[in-house]
């Protein structure tokens, strides 16, 4: 059967270069592929722990309770932002003349502090992803031209 080729033939006659460009996309898209499924699974992980700190939060309980109750852990998310909060709060309070603003703004700072650590724990790899995803269709036109 002249003029057929399956695709591992085609690979197989490809030249070197060829051949490393092909080994390149597809490992980028293994990494890729590996990344969307690990960030999938940790946004649904912390989508529920999320909703649980909610429950707890905003069920009328003591606060200082669920404080102590997710101090001893090492909270992520919501959780860990409130526990930066109440901790720098409860650090606050502690000091002599500060007036209630200031024992808020503290607070408010904390916090602040923390959601931008979570939100910088939650796009780790991100930059990778968008890298591979905006360099991959260049790579494969190298490999096109560079068969032709």
């Amino acid at each position: 059967m002249i003029g057929e080729h399956t695709a591992l033939d085609l690979i197989l006659q490809a030249s070197p270069i060829v051949q490393f460009v092909m080994a390149l996309l597809v490992a980028a898209s293994v990494v890729s592929w590996a990344i969307i499924i690990r960030k999938q699974q940790l946004l649904k992980a912390e989508r529920l722990a999320a909703d649980r700190f909610e429950d707890q939060f905003w069920s009328g309980g003591d606060l200082a309770a669920l404080y102590k109750t997710l101090e001893s852990g090492s909270p992520t998310g919501m959780a860990g932002v409130f526990v930066a909060g109440f901790r720098e709060f409860s650090r606050l309070r502690r000091q002599s003349g500060l007036g209630s603003g200031q024992l808020l703004e503290g607070s408010r700072r904390a916090m602040r502090v923390a959601q931008l650590r979570e939100t910088d724990r939650l796009e780790q790899n991100l930059s990778t992803l968008a890298t591979i995803g905006s360099t991959s269709p260049y790579v494969g036109l190298f490999g096109t031209v560079w068969a032709s």
